[in-house]
Parts: C-alpha cells; sequence; structure tokens
C-alpha cells in the first residue's frame, strides 16, 4: 500500500454527516430512549442483568455498589462509572419511581436534590419486583448478544413479567427525540393490560374506566382529565400537577398552610427557597415564616402567614409563581422495533402484550423440550427397574463405561441418553421404593408435557398464563394510589388587594434610570426636597402611586417595562434608586424616555399613544399593556431601522396632537385621524417630513387646554405661542414653520413644552447647565419670530433638551 492510500479525500460535510448520524442512531437506540418491551434503557437493563449475574438478589445480602458498578462497566457498559452508579442509584430513589428496582442501604440521594453517597460507601441489591422483570431469563425467553469486547453475551430485553415502562415511567433526551412517561399504579396498568389481552379493539375510553392516569410516588393532585385522555390516544399530552395543602388555623388569630405531597420531581429544597425569596424580596407581603418540618414520617412544609392574612389568597398566589402547582407533558416516545415511535396507549401496551407472548412460547418450548428429555430418562431408568439383573450383569461384564452403554443400547434397546443415565445412576438409587417415585414424576412430567403443548397449539391457552402471572404480580405488588386526578384544571385567582397590602408610596423614576419607591413618611422627612440622584441626571417621573398600582417605563428602543409598584425596591429618599438595568435588562443604547403610573388597565378611555423620531405615530389600547409575566422588557412599537422612540403619552381620543421637528415644523390634527392598532405594530406617518428632518417633541392636549406653547432652540432663544397659531388639520402634512429662518446660524428647534402659568420649564445644555424659564414671564408670540435669548450661549453651551420641571403633587398625564 502507498503511503497516499492511507488516506481519503472526502467533503466534510459528508464525513461531519455520516459520523454525526451514526452517533446520533446510537443515542437513540442504546442509551437515552427506554424499550417499549420492559421500558428499560440500556444501562439499566445491564446494571439488572449484571446483579442477577452475581446473584445479588433480594433474599441474598447488600453488596457493595461499586462491585456492581464494576462488573457493568467491565463486562457490558464501557463507559464513566459515574453514569451507571447513578443510574443504579434512580432505580433506587422512591420518589423517582413507582416501584424501586434496586434496594440501596446507605445515602441514596433526597427529594431536596441532595447527591448519593459515593458508590463506595452504599450496599445495593436487586428488589423482590425486579426479579419478576429478569424471571426465566435463563430459559432462551430473549435473545443474546456479544457485548462491546465479545467476551460476554447480554440480553437485548428483559422477559419483564411486570409492563414496567408504564408503571415506573421513563424520562430521557437523544438526539432528534426526548421523552417524558409518567409513573402509573401497578394495579391499574395490569387491569389496562388484562383488558386490552380480552379485547384488542379497546379504546382509550374503555382502557381509561381501569386505568385513570399517572400515580406518582410523591402523590400530589392530578387535574385536566382531556390531557391525559389526548395523551393517551396520541402520544402526546398535558396536565397539571398541583401539591396537597391544607390551611390551618393557629394561635393569635394566625393560619399557616401545610404541604405534604409535592409535584413530581419537583426539587423540595428549591421550592422551600423560592417561597422563602419571595417574603424576604417583598413580592409577598403575607408570610411571616416557611419551615421546612419533613422528617422520616413524611414530607412537611410549612408557610406561616401573619395575622388577618387570608391563606387561600397566598396559596393562590404560590400555586401561579413557585412550583407548588407545575404542568407535565406527555411524550410518550419509546424504541419500538429497534426505531423511536410516539406511542399511544393502546400501542404501548400491545408492544408489551406481544413481548409477553413472544417470551411466554419461547419458555414452554424450553420447558417442553426438557421435560420430553427427562421424560425420556425416566422412561429408560423404569425400564432398566424392570430388568435390573439383566443390566448389572451386563453393565459387570463391560470393559469400560463406554462399553457398557454399548452393551446396554445393544442388548436391550436403550438410547444414548437412557444409557448414560442408567451407568451414572447411584447404587442407593436402586431399592424398591425408587421406582415409585419415578412413576410418580412419569406422570407429572406427561402431565406437564400434555399442559405445554396444549399452550403452544393454542393462542388462548396461552393468554391464560399471561394473565395468571399478571394477576400474581397485582395480588403481590400492588399498592393504593398516591396520586388523587380531578378531571378539570382549578383556575388560579390571584387575590392583589390580599397579596400585597394597600400602601401609598412615592414613587421616582429618573432620566438615566434610576427607581425607587419611598415611604410617604421618609419623603415627608425630608420636605420632598434634596432627593438623590447624580449630578448630571434629572426627575423622569414622581409622584405618589400606591402598592396595588403598576408603573410602566418606556424606552428609546421601542420597548416597555411592566413593573408592578410593589416589587419596586423600597429606598430612603436621600438614597440614590435602583437602577432599572438590575430589574430588566436593557441594551447599551437603550434610554428611559418616559414612566406612567397605572391605576387599572381597564379604562377603555385611556390610550398609548407612541410617536418616533421618524416621525410615525401609533394608537394602542391601554389594556394591550398588561402581562402576565413581567421578567423582560416587551416591545411597545415595532420600529423602522434606524428609528427611535422619541416620546410616549397617556391620551384620549378626543385629544388634539401637536408634532415638532428639528427644523420647526409644526403640524396639528385630531388623535382620532391614528386608528387603534396592536401593541406591535410601527403606526402610521404623523408628518411628513423634509430630508434631514426628524421629531424633536409631541404633545398631546384636550381642545379645552389653555396652556401656550414653550418652544426653545438650540442657540439658547426661548417663545410663547398660543396652539391656535397652528390650525387644526389632517395628519401626514409637512406642517407649518414656527420660526423665522435666518441665513447665517439659524436658530434649530430642541423640543416644545405644553405650559401653564404654574409649570417651570428647564433647559439643559451640551455643558450640563440648566437654565429655568417661567413661562408667564413671557408675551405671546407668533410664528414667525424667534423668541428672546434665556441661555447665554457662549457660556453656557448649546440647548440640548427641554422639559417641564417634574411637580411631586401633579398627577396629569402620569397616571392613568
Amino acid at each position: 500500500m502507498t503511503e497516499t492510500a492511507q488516506y481519503q479525500d472526502l467533503p466534510l460535510e459528508e464525513v461531519i454527516g455520516d459520523r454525526f448520524g451514526r452517533y446520533s442512531k446510537y443515542i437513540i437506540q442504546d442509551r437515552a430512549l427506554p424499550d417499549a418491551r420492559d421500558g428499560l434503557k440500556p444501562v439499566q437493563r445491564r446494571i439488572l442483568f449484571a446483579m442477577m449475574e452475581e446473584n445479588n438478589t433480594h433474599e441474598k445480602p447488600f453488596r457493595k455498589s461499586a462491585k456492581t458498578v464494576g462488573n457493568v462497566i467491565g463486562k457490558y457498559h464501557p463507559h464513566g462509572d459515574s453514569s451507571v452508579y447513578e443510574a443504579m442509584v434512580r432505580m433506587s430513589q422512591d420518589w423517582k419511581l413507582r416501584h424501586p428496582l434496586i434496594e440501596m442501604h446507605g445515602n441514596n440521594g433526597s427529594v431536596d436534590g441532595d447527591p448519593a453517597a459515593a458508590m463506595r460507601y452504599t450496599e445495593a441489591r436487586l428488589s423482590a419486583i425486579a426479579s419478576e422483570m429478569l424471571r426465566d431469563i435463563g430459559k432462551r425467553t430473549v435473545d443474546f448478544i456479544p457485548n462491546y469486547d465479545d467476551n460476554e453475551n447480554e440480553p437485548t430485553v428483559l422477559p419483564a413479567v411486570l409492563p414496567n415502562l408504564l408503571i415506573n415511567g421513563s424520562t430521557g433526551i437523544s438526539a432528534g427525540y426526548a421523552t417524558d412517561i409518567p409513573p402509573h399504579a401497578l394495579h391499574e396498568v395490569i387491569d389496562a393490560v388484562l383488558m386490552r389481552i380480552d379485547n384488542p379493539a379497546a379504546t382509550t375510553d374503555e382502557l381509561m374506566t381501569v386505568l385513570q392516569g399517572p400515580d406518582f410516588p410523591t402523590g400530589g393532585i392530578i387535574q385536566g382529565a382531556e390531557g391525559i385522555k389526548k395523551a393517551y390516544d396520541t402520544g402526546r399530552g398535558k396536565f397539571i400537577i398541583r401539591s396537597k395543602t391544607e390551611i390551618e388555623k393557629i394561635r393569635g388569630g394566625k393560619q399557616q398552610i401545610v404541604i405534604t405531597e409535592i409535584p413530581y420531581e419537583v426539587n423540595k429544597a428549591h421550592l422551600v427557597k423560592k417561597m422563602d425569596e419571595l417574603r424576604l424580596d417583598r413580592k409577598l407581603e403575607g408570610i411571616s415564616e416557611v419551615r421546612d418540618e419533613s422528617d422520616r414520617t413524611g414530607l412537611r412544609i410549612v408557610v406561616e402567614l401573619k395575622k388577618d392574612i387570608d391563606g387561600e389568597a397566598i396559596l393562590q398566589y404560590l400555586f401561579k409563581n413557585t412550583d407548588l402547582q407545575v404542568s407535565y407533558s406527555f411524550n410518550m416516545i419509546a424504541i419500538d422495533e429497534r426505531r423511536p415511535k410516539l406511542m399511544s396507549l393502546g400501542m404501548l401496551l400491545d408492544a408489551y402484550i406481544a413481548h409477553r407472548k413472544e417470551v411466554v412460547t419461547k419458555r414452554s418450548e424450553y420447558d417442553l423440550l426438557r421435560a420430553k428429555d427427562r421424560l425420556h430418562i425416566v422412561e429408560g431408568l423404569m425400564k432398566a427397574l424392570s430388568i435390573l439383573d439383566e443390566v448389572i450383569r451386563t453393565i459387570r461384564a463391560s470393559n469400560d463405561k463406554r462399553d457398557a452403554k454399548n452393551n446396554l443400547i445393544e442388548s436391550f434397546e436403550f438410547t444414548e441418553p437412557q444409557a448414560e443415565a442408567i451407568v451414572s445412576l447411584q447404587l442407593y438409587r436402586l431399592t424398591n421404593t425408587d421406582i415409585t417415585e419415578l412413576k410418580k414424576e412419569e406422570e407429572e412430567l406427561k402431565a406437564l408435557v400434555k399442559e405445554l403443548t396444549e399452550i403452544l397449539a393454542s393462542e388462548k391457552k396461552l393468554f391464560r398464563v399471561i394473565k395468571s402471572e399478571l394477576k400474581d404480580i397485582r395480588k403481590r405488588f400492588a399498592e393504593p394510589r398516591r396520586s388523587v386526578i380531578e378531571a378539570k384544571i382549578q383556575e388560579i385567582k390571584v387575590d392583589l388587594d390580599i397579596l400585597i397590602p394597600s400602601e401609598d408610596v412615592v414613587v421616582t423614576v429618573t432620566k438615566d434610570g434610576y427607581a425607587k419607591r419611598t415611604s410617604l413618611r421618609s419623603y415627608g422627612a425630608s420636605g420632598g426636597r434634596d432627593l438623590e440622584m447624580k449630578e448630571t441626571d434629572r426627575l423622569l417621573f414622581g409622584g405618589t402611586l400606591n402598592t396595588q398600582q403598576t408603573l410602566l417605563v418606556f424606552t428609546s428602543s421601542g420597548n416597555y417595562i411592566y413593573q408592578p409598584v410593589h416589587e419596586l425596591p423600597d429606598i430612603r429618599w436621600k438614597d440614590l434608586g435602583q437602577h432599572i438595568s438590575s430589574i430588566i435588562q436593557l441594551s447599551p443604547e437603550e434610554e428611559i424616555i418616559a414612566a406612567f403610573g397605572v391605576d387599572s388597565f381597564d379604562r377603555e378611555d385611556i390610550d398609548v399613544v407612541t410617536v418616533t423620531k421618524g416621525g410615525f405615530i401609533k394608537r394602542s389600547a391601554l389594556a394591550d399593556y398588561q402581562v402576565k409575566r413581567h421578567n423582560r422588557a416587551y416591545k411597545a412599537v415595532s420600529l423602522k431601522k434606524g428609528d427611535v422612540l422619541q416620546s410616549v403619552h397617556l391620551a384620549k381620543a378626543t385629544d388634539e396632537v401637536l408634532l415638532f421637528t428639528h427644523l420647526a415644523y409644526g403640524l396639528r390634527f385630531p388623535l382620532e385621524e391614528v386608528a387603534p392598532t396592536g401593541v406591535r405594530t410601527a403606526g402610521v406617518k404623523g408628518i411628513n417630513l423634509k430630508d434631514g428632518d426628524y421629531v424633536v417633541s409631541s404633545v398631546l392636549r384636550s381642545p379645552e387646554d389653555d396652556r401656550s406653547l414653550i418652544l426653545a432652540t438650540h442657540r439658547g432663544a426661548v417663545k410663547r405661542m398660543p396652539v391656535n397659531e397652528y390650525e387644526l388639520g389632517s395628519r401626514a402634512k409637512r406642517g407649518l414653520v414656527s420660526l423665522k429662518e435666518l441665513k447665517s446660524n439659524p436658530h434649530r428647534l430642541v423640543g416644545v413644552a405644553l405650559a401653564g402659568k404654574e409649570d417651570t420649564v428647564i433647559l439643559r445644555t451640551d455643558k450640563d447647565a440648566e437654565v429655568a424659564v417661567l413661562p408667564h414671564s413671557y408675551r405671546m408670540a407668533d410664528r414667525y419670530s424667534n423668541g428672546s435669548f434665556a441661555v447665554d450661549q457662549k457660556e453656557d453651551g448649546y440647548v440640548t433638551s427641554v422639559y417641564l420641571a417634574v411637580d411631586m403633587g401633579a398627577k396629569e398625564n402620569e397616571q392613568a
């Protein structure tokens, strides 16, 4: 072979596709998914088989787990010891399996998620029910294949007298497939198998008369019979698992919630921690203490409540916001005929029944062969005893054992096996009593041969044997159902009035994104002065809200944050607030542009109006901004590429809109011209912009509003104008010029504020100077003047923003 022949030139995608395909097939067939017949993954099957091979069974003493793990790795499963030991531990955990297949001495983990002790410390043996999984494996009932190094043989499947897949369930994730099959009550599953044997066409409804639904080792309340039926029909479905709870009255007029059963595969320690965090984070004010009182007698979690707090309301909140209630998704995928299949209940039962039929057939064939062989020997021994003297003389006259056998075959027509049995006969067997035992054994063997022959000849009798064995398993291992099944999913109703104490607080949000709530006492002690802020920051929203209200915060990227007031950090008036990014993750370029307090989202007379820098305006119902989960920022408006959200308003349909641009164009039109649309839309064109122009301000006002407009330019000029200077027209027009155009160094509009006599307008410059402007100190001007200078441009710099000073007592346009 030449040196170049050692290498192949293949496309990378072809090689990767081929190798990943092989890997995926292995993961699917031989690692992560259970077999539909015995309900076991390969590693589980190998553990049980290795333990049986070592006689590590339930009637024998316990044996170190490390010995079993070593046997499994060395003989059948060439993978890491941790993967084998973890599978072994899981099969011993009575909160994971409805009927554990392994008994373990020592620490085998806990429902709190604690890991098991190292395998050198624990001891294990097969459980009694696991022995039923392996029964008859030595009778050629299942196929064996060579192990990974061809030194041992291992079974491809276990005989499995019990339908393990449905009884213990299974979970697994492989390449492209995942399975979630819940555990069930043993007696119900066996009853369903018996029904399916008697009536192969039994429907899901008929099967569910005996198999109600899943039965979890941790108990709990299962809600949603429709989801269970759908899963049994199609292989996929969903239902709810709710903890078993009780509300008890204790001393001092208090109540406590006692939890005695939690949903399947929920980590108890994490659940307790989450409930306690709700108390510590003040998201749930009614809880005084959360205790885990679980001991060897059973699970018990106590949630002690404060005085006069309704336990039912707290319980509903816990169901909604913790793992006290979870959803479970059926995904019944198993390996059937070496392929992964999404299987219905009927398909799973049929796969198991077909397997048991094959096992019992092979077992019967094996037992029949052995019985016939033994009957042949017994007949030979009886014949030999009837002519004992001649047989003895023949044997004594022979030279050796081989010669004796040949002489017996020639003289008395014995067969080879019969002759072997005769020459191997011990002298004490040549008594008169032995013939009686042989005759009795002959009768028993003939009866057994007849019975086995009939079983193999009649499918009805074969199924009678299968049913008899299943009934025996049912009688010996059935346990009462632990999970209660309720047909309907109970709706969770959270009463905020009870969960969140009603308290008026002062809420502030700054332009740089610092938010907090402050008690009225802390606010009053400072007289509302000296709010802690960074020097370059300013107050964007400030007002008195109730803890049962909601704060809506809008950003320049077109997002909004739904923030319940009671979840805002409680911080003193003279301390800096918490940055909004610690509550919700925002992008670096995102700025806070508006914030509003919302009393109720049910107000049909209030709309949210958004205006973008690119001149688009959108009107959406306030109710559309209410969300159930508020752990992220939500889309308030769909922005076009390069556009940003310029301003947001709470408005009524009868209001008017005024839009102002950088090049000093102003447009006034009724808000009714903007049709209401959904939250995620882009809106419609509000103003027709020239190239290079953009919206700098928007004003919304009621037609009766008598406040005037304060316009400010980048050069520091200010002028006061009546709204009527702009005729009421239609949207999407160019608008009217608001400033006199100068040939050199023209004024450009920075912003416009709608201000009354008592308001103060603030001009901020690029040198962070702030200049206060009192509207009543300016005379009314028309559209063709540039106003008078309020800022010294050389000393303070160019004006960059214009806004009304926040009046902590004012609520107009700030709350809905």
